[in-house]
């Protein structure tokens, strides 16, 4: 039942990373594309794309933390002590970037749209790389366990943390980047579409640096987690280059719809490698998954409401992103993109 319990937070970590990683970064590119009248046609698109599935795409979160929090209380009470500061700052982030989203829309001056804007944008690339920073922390055991608090600074100011920060902003941009190349496509928008192949190219390469990069970092910082990565979790990382590596090759080819499959299989493989690399703690070499997991009635019933969930939820959600998809959903960024020309470069 422990072991149950540890895959359904994985699940709903991982469905952050791809959904709420993919929002993230299309404010990444919200906050390169330049000018208001260069930019104004991808900022449209990003608006049509994330407007209407954002605020749904923090359920992940939320319930991750729940997870946590319910069935891995030590874990959780040790993570918070330490990380405060990181996790204030994402959280401080989702909250302004949400409600500069929002404003941006409603007010009349172009200079109170742009510093909404801004604020959107840069909160875009803050959280997702705190929320790395974080999990570098938690990968190269600078969390310690018995709810005992480790520096507050540098246990997420170190080598893996800013390795971790760094990948999950990039990654966030390049799972955008692959999504908004679909929406462009389905919008009929064809200067659109090879304005962010051209940026999903990109990020993938730059991706694929800094994992090559990150293999000196774990090696010399993180050892416990480089050696269950290059072992029991070598598998998931194979999957995933090759994955990232044809979802690459699919994009410079205009296969788009597969591209974005691949780009889904590369991120989910790298978040269940690390799950997988550190098992069986879920705070490496100081504290067990099986010692920190909750009493078995606490276990059952934490699995019975993600039985629930799985049966009313999911299909909530399911159905919001295929009428997202159709465009048959009016609201937030749904409406019509400007009907003149923007540069694709």
């Amino acid at each position: 039942m422990t072991d149950a319990t540890a895959v359904v937070l994985f699940v709903a970590v991982s469905a952050y990373a791809l959904f709420g990683g993919a929002d993230f970064g299309a404010g990444f590119w919200d906050l390169v594309a330049g000018g208001a009248e260069r930019g104004e046609r991808p900022r449209a698109l990003i608006d049509h794309s994330i407007g209407p599935v954002w605020e749904a795409n923090h359920v992940w979160l939320i319930f991750s933390l729940v997870v946590l929090w319910t069935a891995f209380s030590p874990a959780f009470s040790s993570i918070m002590i330490t990380l405060f500061v990181p996790l204030t700052l994402a959280a401080f982030g989702i909250v302004l970037r949400g409600a500069s989203f929002a404003f941006r829309k409603v007010v009349f001056t172009t200079a109170d749209r742009r510093r909404f804007g801004a604020v959107f944008a840069i909160s875009s690339v803050l959280v997702p790389y705190c929320l790395g920073a974080v999990a570098g922390a938690i990968a190269s055991g600078r969390v310690p366990a018995g709810g005992k608090a480790g520096d507050p600074w540098s246990s997420w100011v170190n080598p893996t943390s800013i390795l971790g920060g760094i990948m999950a902003v990039v990654v966030c941009a390049y799972l955008a980047a692959v999504y908004l190349v679909w929406d462009g496509r389905r919008l009929g928008d064809a200067t659109l579409v090879e304005y962010f192949r051209a940026r999903a190219v990109a990020t993938a390469i730059v991706a694929g640096l800094v994992s090559l990069a990150g293999i000196f970092v774990l090696r010399s910082d993180a050892r416990y987690l480089f050696d269950g990565l290059t072992s029991r979790g070598l598998p998931l990382v194979i999957v995933s280059a090759v994955c990232g590596v044809t979802s690459l090759w699919l994009l410079v080819r205009g296969e788009h719809r597969y591209a974005r499959l691949l780009a889904i299989g590369a991120v989910a493989s790298v978040v269940w490698g690390w799950g997988v690399a550190q098992w069986p703690y879920i705070l490496p070499q100081t504290l067990k998954v099986s010692a920190a997991a909750a009493p078995t009635g606490t276990l059952a019933a934490t699995l019975v409401v993600f039985g629930v969930a799985v049966l009313l939820i999911l299909p909530s959600l399911a159905l919001l992103f295929v009428l997202d998809q159709r465009s048959l959903l009016v609201g937030d960024g749904a409406g019509e993109l400007p009907s003149h020309a923007t540069e694709a470069s």
